[in-house]
């Protein structure tokens, strides 16, 4: 077995504490491998602090050090590391916070860090990523919610599945706006992209993947969007194994 992720919708859900909800399962996934030790990659939280870059990386890390600290796993943010590349190679698993997907993709590709994470992923290291963490586990960003305030050297990302996530997948566009729905918007990518399949990932949901098997899980079912085919619901428990079988055509 090598790959092995937990791919999350998003890291709070209205009223509770961050990170309140998954805390628990990124724990059971963590520590049932006996991981007690993560490297955190704070890069898509670039709007947790007006003073710039680095303080919002300090917030942000100190946020998931401290819930972290609580179910017994120690975090370590990479922005606190003179070698980054290094830090991922002697990492026992990495944790991508959720955010701007852009600005995560700008950095990984500034750094050069993204072919580093994939080959470490692949080759077994376990990954976390919730929200912006799970978008950029797919193979591009063109399904994330995200307005793009950088330009990435490139949309395409990790690629570690082969289908898109569009995290925080809403049903129902707020009252009184006159604006596309989330299904209309990935209509359209599916149109530009008629090979590609879609997961509308809804809050408090995650998959669970070991190499070719996954594992929808949590609170809300899924909706699973696939160019000339009518939006299809799967709830947590259904086999959705076919997720990982298909080919960009």
């Amino acid at each position: 077995m090598k790959k092995q992720l937990l791919l999350i919708s998003n890291s709070t859900n209205y009223g509770e504490d961050y990170l309140e909800w998954p805390k628990e399962h990124i724990a059971g996934f963590l520590l049932d491998k006996n991981i007690k030790n993560v490297l955190f990659i704070p890069y898509a939280g670039i709007g947790l602090s007006p003073e710039g870059e680095k303080e919002a990386y300090n917030i942000y890390a100190e946020r998931v050090r401290n819930v972290f600290a609580e179910v017994g796993i120690r975090s370590h943010s990479i922005h606190l590391e003179k070698n980054p590349k290094q830090a991922i190679k002697d990492a026992l698993a990495i944790v991508v916070g959720g955010g701007n997907t852009f600005y995560l993709a700008y950095k990984l590709y500034k750094l050069r860090l993204m072919d580093l994470i994939k080959e470490s992923v692949e080759n077994g290291m376990p990954y976390v990523g919730w929200s912006a963490g799970a978008n950029i586990a797919c193979p591009s960003i063109r399904t994330t919610n995200d307005m793009p305030i950088v330009q990435p050297k490139s949309f395409e990302a990790l690629n570690l599945v082969p289908f898109q996530i569009n995290p925080h997948y809403l049903d129902v566009n707020p009252e009184g706006h006159g604006g596309e729905t989330r299904e209309q918007r990935i209509e359209e990518f599916l149109i530009a992209n008629p090979g590609m399949p879609v997961v509308g990932l809804r809050e408090s949901t995650y998959f669970e993947i070991y190499n070719d098997k996954i594992e929808l899980k949590g609170s809300r079912p899924m909706r699973f969007f696939l160019y000339g085919k009518r939006p299809v619901e799967y709830n947590p428990g259904d086999d959705v194994g076919f997720l990982m079988k298909y080919q960009y055509q």
